[in-house]
């Protein structure tokens, strides 16, 4: 009876063993760690992180004004591709050579002056009839060439229109397509060039014109002179018939 029970409790020691030695062993660790949630602390760091955002987006947004500033100012200080320069002093060099080309007086003050004084003075009484011819045929030459000029000067002008014409279209074209404020100035003083070259053409045949008709009026004025100093010569008594000696008959004898 005794055996009995010492092996059933040997049994029942045994069973209990067996869990013991199956089940895991748990240890805690020596120095556990724990994570506290502060929500103070939390909102502290949403409320930083969106201030820095919003300072990093302030100045990007800085940096592209100023990105479209310098490229504003880029635009602004680009000069115009296009210039009309050369072709508007070709065509005041042209009108200039015209002028330049007046026959026997030229637009020149004291040529003007020795001309008048020479051909355009008073009759002089002492002067021979065949003076008298000459500078009355100088005159007209003078005339006549002055009218001759004046017709080259206008057909200069007019053909300056034609390369006028295209300059302008090019100008009025590069205006509207200037990208910044010093393109569209120089496309505006070109214009204002060729609008005072226009000016300089018209200049050029109101001269011409002018002195053509100067001349005319001046060759009426000394012709009129002269008639009067011809008038005067012919209606001038002279000395009369002179009675002398004439030989009727030739005698050889």
């Amino acid at each position: 009876m005794m055996f009995r029970r010492s092996r059933a409790a040997f049994v029942a020691a045994s069973i209990l063993s067996v869990p013991l030695a199956l089940s895991p062993i748990v240890t805690t660790p020596a120095a556990a760690q724990w994570v506290v949630f502060d929500p103070s602390n939390y909102a502290q760091n949403i409320l930083t992180a969106a201030r820095t955002l919003q300072s990093v987006n302030q100045q990007i947004t800085q940096l592209q004004n100023e990105a479209t500033m310098l490229i504003n100012q880029a635009r602004n200080l680009a000069s115009l591709p296009y210039s009309s320069l050369q072709q508007l002093q070709q065509s005041v060099k042209r009108t200039q050579q015209l002028l330049s080309q007046a026959q026997n007086i030229a637009f020149d003050v004291q040529q003007i002056d020795r001309a008048f004084q020479q051909q355009y003075r008073n009759v002089s009484m002492s002067v021979s009839d065949s003076q008298l011819v000459t500078d009355a045929r100088s005159r007209w030459q003078n005339t006549v060439g002055g009218l001759q000029d004046a017709m080259k000067v206008q057909a200069g002008v007019v053909g300056n229109i034609d390369t006028n014409r295209a300059q302008m279209s090019a100008l009025v074209g590069s205006s509207q397509s200037a990208t910044g404020a010093l393109q569209a100035t120089q496309a505006g003083n070109q214009l204002l060039a060729l609008q005072a070259q226009q000016l300089a053409d018209l200049t050029a045949v109101v001269a011409a014109n002018g002195r053509a008709q100067a001349l005319t009026e001046a060759e009426r004025a000394a012709a009129a002179e002269q008639g009067r100093e011809q008038r005067r010569r012919f209606l001038t008594p002279g000395s009369g018939y002179q009675p002398g000696n004439a030989l009727m008959f030739n005698n050889g004898n």
